[in-house]
């Protein structure tokens, strides 16, 4: 999923440059949301991890 998350941030990135704004929010709001989820699992999971123990 952090892989999902860099590709739509280089595309962001791409995207401001060429100038299209609509793709480049679109591609940035979609990598923000993938982030997010990619954290809460990571956290999600330490914390299992910690109580298997």
């Amino acid at each position: 999923m952090l892989r999902w998350t860099i590709i739509f941030i280089i595309i962001a990135i791409i995207a401001g440059i060429l100038g299209f704004g609509g793709i480049a929010s679109g591609a940035e709001s979609i990598a923000r949301i993938l982030f997010y989820i990619f954290l809460i699992l990571f956290v999600l999971s330490l914390i299992s991890r910690l109580f298997r123990r």
